[in-house]
C-alpha cells in the first residue's frame, strides 16, 4: 500500500479531484422544544410534525420534548444547509409559542421525572424504541439524555474506491476496501477529534439545574451556572452521555470483525447492575435487555461506522452482511451563535479532515492506545483553552497548539483537492479560519459563549434563552411558501398513514418480539446472541 504522502500527491492530480467530485454528507440536528418561560415542554409530539417513528426528516431522540431534525443525503453543503433550514421554518410554523433550545447543554430542568420519554406508537418496532429509552433513564438518568448535538454522517461516492484501490494496490471488491478504508478513517478520527472538540466545542458552562444533587468538580460562574474556565465541550466529558460501565469497554476499530466481536460481549453478557433494574415489572418491560449494552446505539463513541438497516435488523448484523456504507460524526455540539447550530465552513472542515483521516497512514489501535485518548478527550473537554496544555500521542506529551496546527497544515492538502473537484476555495478558507482559532483560543465558539456571560452579566440559562429566541424570531420571519408548507403536511400525513400500517401488520406479541430482536444473529455465520432476555 502507497504510503499517505503517495496518496495526497494522487489525490492532487485530475483523476484524484475526479474521485471525490460527489462526497455526500447529511445532518441530524437534536433540539429541545421548550415553552416560553424556558422551561421544558411538558406537550406532546406535534401531530402536524407526523409521526416520530416513519417521518423522514422529523423525529424525536430521547424525550418527546427533543426533536430529531434529519436531511436527505446531499452532494454539496449548501443544499444540504437549505434543506435543513426549510424543516426549521416548517417546524416553527407548527410550533405556536414553543421555541427549540440553541445550546447543546439543556434548559432548566426540574427532576428526571419531568422529562417525558419519547413515544412512537403501539406497533412492536415502536415500542422498542420506547422501552430502549426507559432503559436509558433507568441506567444513566433522564436528564442526562437531554443533552443534544449534531450527527454528520460522511461518505465517499462510489467512484472513490477504484481509485483508491488503484493507488493502494488493493485487489479485493470495492466493498470490502470501503470498509476497511472508513476504519482507518475512523482509527485516525479517535487520534484527532480532539481537535474538533477544541474547535467547535460550545458547552463551557450548564444550568445547576442540570448538576443539582450531582458530584461535580464544576465551579461557580454565577448564581444559576457553573463553568470550567478553558472548558470546551462539557457535552463530551463525564457530564454526558458517558458512564463508568461503558468507560471499561475496549471496543477495536482494528477491522469490522475486530469491532463485532469487542461489541458483541457488551450486547449479549448480563451485567449485575443493569440485571439489578430487573427486565420487566407489572407487566411492562423497564429496558430491552439486562446486558452491558441494550443495543448498539447504546456505546457512545465520538464516531460510528454505519450501514442502512432493514426493519427490525440489528446495526452489527446489517454491518457484518453489507459492510461500512458511512461514518457518523458524533462529537459535534450545537453552536448557539448560529441558528441551524452549523454552517458551510463547518461542514467544509469537517470533509477536509474526514477526507486526510482517511488518507493518512492508520495504525493498528490497542487497548493501551485507547485509554490515552479518553484522558486527551477529558483533557480537552475540561481545559481545552488553557495556555501551554500537552496531549499524549503514541506515549509522548506534545504542545496542544503545535499539534494542531500539524493536523490544520496535512488538512490544507486535502482542502485544495476538494476545491479542485468542486471549484472556488472555499475548503481553503475554512481550513484557514481553524488556523486562526487555534492561534487564539478567544475565537473559539466556548471562549466567545463565556465572553459573552461575561460582558452582559447574565447566567448561561439567559445567554442561551436569548440565543434559542433570536433563531425562533430567524425562522419565523421567514414562513415556507404554502406550496412547500402544504408538502411537508402531506409528508407528516403520510407518515402517520405509514405508523398506522406498521401498528396494523403486527402478527406478534411484544415480549416475543423483544426476545427475536434481541437473540438475533449480530455477525453473520456465527452463532446468534445469547443475551438474558427474561
Amino acid at each position: 500500500m502507497k504510503p499517505a504522502t503517495a496518496l495526497y500527491e494522487a489525490l492532487a492530480t485530475e483523476s484524484g479531484a475526479a474521485a471525490i467530485r460527489g462526497i455526500n454528507r447529511g445532518i441530524e440536528k437534536e433540539s429541545l422544544r421548550v415553552a416560553s418561560d424556558g422551561l421544558l415542554a411538558r406537550s406532546e409530539h406535534p401531530r402536524d410534525l407526523g409521526s416520530a417513528l416513519t417521518h423522514p426528516h422529523i423525529t424525536t431522540d430521547f424525550s418527546e420534548a427533543q426533536l430529531e431534525l434529519i436531511t436527505d443525503v446531499f452532494d454539496n453543503a449548501e443544499d444540504c444547509l437549505e434543506q435543513l433550514d426549510s424543516i426549521h421554518r416548517f417546524v416553527y410554523s407548527v410550533l405556536d409559542d414553543e421555541i427549540l433550545w440553541g445550546a447543546s447543554m439543556p434548559c432548566v430542568l426540574r427532576s428526571d421525572d419531568a422529562i417525558p420519554i419519547a413515544s412512537f406508537g403501539s406497533s412492536n418496532v415502536g415500542m422498542a424504541k420506547t422501552v430502549y429509552r426507559r432503559g436509558l433513564g433507568h441506567r444513566y438518568g433522564r436528564l442526562m439524555q437531554t443533552i443534544s448535538g449534531i450527527h454528520y454522517n460522511f461518505s465517499l461516492p462510489a467512484s472513490f474506491w477504484p481509485w483508491y484501490a488503484a493507488q493502494t494496490g488493493h485487489s479485493g471488491d470495492p466493498q470490502t476496501l470501503a470498509t476497511e478504508g472508513y476504519f482507518g478513517l475512523i482509527r485516525n478520527f479517535r487520534r484527532h477529534s480532539w481537535l474538533l472538540l477544541y474547535l467547535f466545542g460550545a458547552s463551557p458552562a450548564v444550568c445547576k439545574s442540570f448538576l443539582s444533587g450531582r458530584d461535580h468538580d464544576l465551579e461557580s460562574f454565577d448564581e444559576g451556572s457553573l463553568y470550567l474556565p478553558h472548558a470546551t465541550s462539557l457535552r463530551m466529558g463525564g457530564l454526558g452521555y458517558q458512564s463508568d460501565a461503558q468507560a471499561r469497554l475496549q471496543v477495536s476499530y482494528n477491522s469490522l470483525e475486530d469491532y463485532a466481536l469487542t461489541l458483541r460481549e457488551a450486547l449479549t453478557r448480563p451485567y449485575p447492575e443493569y440485571q439489578a433494574i430487573g427486565l420487566e415489572q407489572d407487566g411492562e418491560f423497564k429496558q430491552l435487555s439486562t446486558s452491558l449494552l441494550q443495543i448498539e446505539n447504546e456505546f457512545y463513541g465520538t464516531i460510528r461506522p454505519k450501514r442502512s438497516i432493514h426493519p427490525g435488523e440489528r446495526p452489527l448484523h446489517a454491518l457484518g452482511e453489507r459492510g461500512v456504507e458511512y461514518v457518523e460524526v458524533r462529537c459535534m455540539d450545537l453552536n448557539p451563535f448560529l441558528p441551524l447550530g452549523i454552517d458551510a465552513e463547518t461542514i467544509r472542515f469537517l470533509d477536509a479532515f474526514l477526507l486526510h483521516c482517511l488518507l493518512s497512514d492508520s495504525a493498528e489501535d490497542s487497548p493501551e492506545e485507547n485509554e490515552a485518548l479518553r484522558r486527551n478527550q477529558t483533557r480537552i473537554v475540561n481545559r481545552g483553552r488553557e495556555e501551554g496544555l500537552t496531549l499524549e500521542d503514541q506515549g509522548v506529551m506534545r504542545d496542544r497548539t503545535q499539534w494542531a496546527e500539524e493536523i490544520i497544515h496535512a488538512c490544507i492538502r486535502t482542502a485544495a483537492a476538494l476545491d479542485e473537484a468542486r471549484g472556488g476555495d472555499e475548503h481553503a478558507r475554512a481550513v484557514a479560519a481553524q488556523l486562526s482559532r487555534i492561534r487564539d483560543p478567544e475565537q473559539t465558539p466556548s471562549a466567545r459563549i463565556l465572553a459573552a456571560m461575561r460582558d452582559d452579566t447574565i447566567p448561561f440559562f439567559r445567554f442561551a434563552m436569548d440565543a434559542s429566541e433570536r433563531h425562533a424570531a430567524h425562522f419565523r420571519a421567514r414562513p415556507l411558501d404554502p406550496a412547500s408548507r402544504t408538502r411537508f403536511l402531506q409528508q407528516s400525513a403520510d407518515s402517520m398513514r405509514r405508523q398506522s400500517e406498521i401498528e396494523a401488520a403486527d402478527s406478534m406479541d411484544f415480549a416475543t418480539y423483544r426476545r427475536q430482536y434481541i437473540e438475533q444473529e449480530l455477525l453473520p455465520g456465527r452463532a446468534p446472541a445469547a443475551a438474558e432476555t427474561g
